[in-house]
């Protein structure tokens, strides 16, 4: 499809007349939601409908972040409540199969909940690995410590929304575990080795990159590029991303917006494209900065726009399934989780 190399928010729960005709000209790639967005589930329908309409493309992505926990947009009373990583690693610990079967009930039901709205896209899973004394932005949003656990559950997660036909984002590659800052606010530095950062950060994503998503890291990591995160570097993108890791579908920076970038935002739009990733992620709905992020971002072409498609076209039909028995063997898990582990 003919767009432009960038994901948009947009402010509220409806589109503006000014926002209509922004998306109508500058035709983004996809479209993120946020609680702002959100109040009942016609309403969040017919804003997904108004936004593919603005651009005339009836499967534009349409994404939100839907992790469980605190990290869930659509919450109740409109829509249940999901567990948080930490979760399923308990139960992982004490039954490994029972663990990867209550993470991919969560992202099965939680598919359900998205295709029902006609949002197509999940940023989800992390294979994000903490560490002690790191900040608590991911905290009990890791699916463990160690990076085979981490990605054997972020694998389960995948499973469940494409069985949902939803498209997982897999984030925050390389790393966010290590960070001892939260990149909404200010830039995290992690001063560990390379050798070790491959054993295990690096680790935990390599198994999954054949995902056909993924979302940047705003850490710098020294031992490779003391100067730039990796959202806006290319040595971090080509030798670790698509060399070490090995991943080679499309690459979206996180929110250019957030606060450990430095610059304009153009200057940080042309930086992550510069850098490698494939499209320019723009969050808060402000359209001031949405207008900039535009004017610095090609048409998708080449190999993004390849990439773009081949993620497009790996979203599967949904399998039927019963949702109030996913439901009740999901609570059965998290209560023996519970039990076991009070």
């Amino acid at each position: 499809m003919a767009a432009r190399a960038f994901i948009t928010g947009v402010s509220g729960t409806a589109l503006t007349d000014e926002e209509r005709a922004f998306l109508r000209d500058q035709r983004p790639w996809g479209f993120i939601l946020f609680k702002r967005n959100i109040e009942t589930p016609d309403q969040v329908i017919r804003l997904v409908e108004e936004i593919r309409s603005a651009v005339d493309l009836p499967e534009a992505p349409v994404l939100i972040d839907q992790e469980g926990g605190r990290v869930q947009r659509l919450q109740p009373p409109q829509w249940p409540s999901y567990p948080p990583g930490a979760v399923f690693s308990a139960l992982y610990e004490i039954d490994r199969e029972a663990g990867l079967e209550a993470a991919r009930l969560s992202s099965r039901l939680i598919a359900a909940d998205l295709a029902d709205l006609g949002i197509t896209v999940d940023c989800l899973p992390l294979a994000d690995v903490p560490v002690p004394g790191a900040d608590s932005v991911i905290g009990n949003r890791a699916y463990g410590t160690t990076p085979g656990q981490v990605a054997a559950i972020a694998r389960a997660v995948t499973n469940g929304l494409a069985q949902g036909g939803v498209l997982p984002v897999l984030k925050h590659i390389p790393g966010h575990g290590r960070a001892t800052a939260d990149s909404h606010f200010q830039l995290p530095t992690v001063d560990t080795p390379a050798a070790e950062l491959a054993k295990t950060d690096f680790a935990a994503f390599a198994p999954l990159a054949d995902l056909p998503m993924a979302m940047t890291a705003h850490v710098v990591f020294s031992a490779l590029d003391p100067a730039q995160p990796a959202t806006t570097s290319a040595t971090i993108i080509e030798q670790v991303i698509r060399g070490t890791i090995g991943f080679q579908g499309l690459l979206m920076s996180d929110d250019v917006s957030m606060n450990a970038l430095q610059g304009s935002i153009a200057e940080r739009t042309r930086a992550s494209l510069a850098a490698g990733c494939d499209v320019v992620l723009h969050c808060n709905g402000k359209l001031d900065e949405m207008r900039q992020v535009a004017g610095e971002t090609p048409m998708l072409a080449g190999e993004a726009l390849a990439r773009a498609d081949r993620a497009l076209a790996s979203r599967r039909t949904p399998q039927p399934f019963d949702r109030g028995a996913a439901r009740a063997e999901l609570d059965r898990l998290i209560d023996r989780a519970g039990s076991l582990t009070s």
